[in-house]
Formats: structure tokens, sequence, C-alpha cells
């Protein structure tokens, strides 16, 4: 079974327009709504895909009852932690004449520490027979920074972690077994310029360095980067025809954590992943996978001359610093 546990879903609204212009009246050509945030997207992923999976989340008001009516009219299994405050609304905006995708994020509020205590209990309930979990999305405010560490400190279960900043600097110590930030979080996280590829593996080595044993990075359509301590796995994933980017890296965290689960080797499960973000990145409403369209980009990626890039580490152990 896998866990897919988070602290701040949302309730996402989507815009399509033929033609977005700022400071003007604009009429969508379509409009959705959906469950959404990290956590659901990953959790949702993982049922389409046909995974035993449970989603744990924290929802409270109008938004988060509407996350709970879609999971259960789709029968997904889910633990929902129930707080008094009003779960977030996010509001995408699609400009279909030029592929700008807009992303209009409401922060969470602080829940409280009672809450978090009910999380924590609901997730080592859990996380027990799990043999992955997968933590991923923002802490509300308040929160510790040590609250996942503390989390996996009791968890026996193998961690893909898509979580940034101090909480992921923090869980290292546990040595998760994937951490996944996109290139922009990790650059946040370090607090340094990544822009440059050598900068990229010198800073994912130094998540290495620290207790991950796999660190994947993500840059929109450009290439994912994994690295182990003495390992280099890139692939550049395929191309498509986008029609909504937003929850590709919570496909490519389920997709990841599906192939693990599976006992596949490391680019196998990158590969699933990538091939599951692909999927995504051509539905409107995110996490709407099929298993046979992931398993043409997978298809699709093995062919093609797309076979994984390998090399031994690029910096010599001396050189890694861990500040």
């Amino acid at each position: 079974m896998i866990l897919a546990a988070g602290l701040s879903p949302a309730w996402q609204q989507i815009f399509a327009f033929e033609r977005f212009e700022t400071g003007e009246v604009n009429r969508a050509a379509e409009a959705r709504t959906c469950a959404s945030g990290k956590v659901i997207n990953v959790g949702r992923a993982l049922f389409q895909l046909g995974v035993e999976s449970r989603t744990l989340a924290v929802v409270g008001g109008r938004a988060g009852q509407g996350i709970r009516d879609e999971f259960a009219a789709s029968n997904i299994p889910a633990t929902w932690i129930e707080t008094d405050v009003p779960t977030r609304s996010c509001t995408t905006i699609l400009d279909r004449s030029n592929g700008i995708t807009t992303e209009i994020v409401e922060n969470a509020l602080s829940i409280g520490f009672d809450v978090l205590d009910r999380f924590a209990a609901a997730f080592m309930a859990h996380a027990t027979s799990a043999d992955i979990v997968v933590i991923t999305g923002s802490n509300p405010p308040g929160t510790p920074a040590t609250f996942h560490r503390n989390l996996l400190r009791a968890a026996p279960s193998r961690c893909i972690l898509d979580i940034r900043g101090d909480e992921l600097l923090a869980a290292l110590e546990t040595r998760p077994f994937v951490v996944k930030p996109n290139r922009d979080e990790l650059a946040a996280t370090l607090g340094r310029d990544l822009s440059g590829d050598d900068d990229l593996l010198r800073a994912m080595r130094e998540l290495n360095a620290r207790g991950a044993e796999w660190a994947v990075v993500t840059d929109g359509s450009g290439p994912v980067w994994m690295t182990s301590a003495d390992a280099t796995i890139r692939f550049q994933p395929p191309a498509v025809d986008v029609v909504n980017p937003i929850g590709c890296g919570d496909c490519l965290a389920a997709g990841m954590a599906w192939g693990v689960s599976q006992g596949r080797a490391p680019a196998e499960w990158l590969r699933i992943g990538i091939a599951a973000a692909a999927d995504n990145a051509a539905q409107l409403l995110p996490a709407r996978l099929d298993r046979d369209r992931v398993a043409e980009f997978v298809r699709i990626l093995q062919s093609e001359k797309r076979t994984p890039e390998f090399s031994r580490i690029l910096l010599p152990p001396t050189e890694l610093r861990v500040e």
C-alpha cells in the first residue's frame, strides 16, 4: 500500500480562455472545479493507476467538503482530518493563445497543534502498513519545520518527499529514499542560483550527502535529473501538446512510487514517473491518469534513443560542501 500524506490540499478552479488579457473583462471558454493540491493530486493519480493506496489530508469548510465528496464519488480510499479552518481555494488560468498558465494560489491558514497531533496519529496508524509513503505539499503557517522529520523518524516505510525549504532540510537526517523538489524550489531551499547544470548537480549531491538516497529534480519541460551518491541519471521528457501543466510534479511522484512498489530499477521507476507527468500535462483536470496512456509514454521513453544518460559522480566527494 502507498500512503499519500499532506497538510494543504486545495479546491481548484480552472478557467481556460481562447485569449486572456490582463486589465480586461475575460470570458472563459471553459470552466471546471475539482479537488486538487499536491497531496490530492498524488492520491488521485495513484488511484487512477490502479495502485492500492490511501490519501491522508486535512480538510475543512465548504472546499474541504467538496474534496471529500469528490473522493467519495470516485471511491478513492482516504482518511480526512477535519478542522474548522477552511481549506484554501486556488485558481488556474489557461491562455490557449500562447500556452501560458497562470496559477493564483491562496495560502493555507494555520490549522493548530491539535489538528497536527491528529494528523500525526493517523499518519503513524497508516504508515505502519504502507510500503511507501509520499509526503507532499507546503506546511500551513505555524507548523514546526521539524514536523515531517518527526513523523519519518517513526515511520518504517520508504519515503518520497516532495517538500521544500527548512522542512526538507530538517527531514534529510531521516535518510529519505527520494526527495523531489523542482529546480526553483531547490534553489530557494539552498539559497543560491542553480541555473547552470553543474550548480544543479552540485546541489543535488549535497542533498545526497545530507541523507537523501536519491534526489530527483524537475524543470518544467526540461530534463529531469536524478542523483545518488555515485550515479547520475538524466531523462528528457517526451513532447506533448500541453493542456494544463498543473499537477505534473505530483503525478511524477505518484508514478515513481508505483514503480518503486513494483521493485523496478531506479531508471525504470523514474521513467514511469515522467510518463505519468506527460499524461497529466495533456489533460485539463489534474491527475486524471490512464494506465494505458502512461504505458504508451513509457514505450516512447524507451524508444527513439531515449535511453537514460548514466555517469559516475561528476564531482569528487571532497568537493561536496554541506553548509
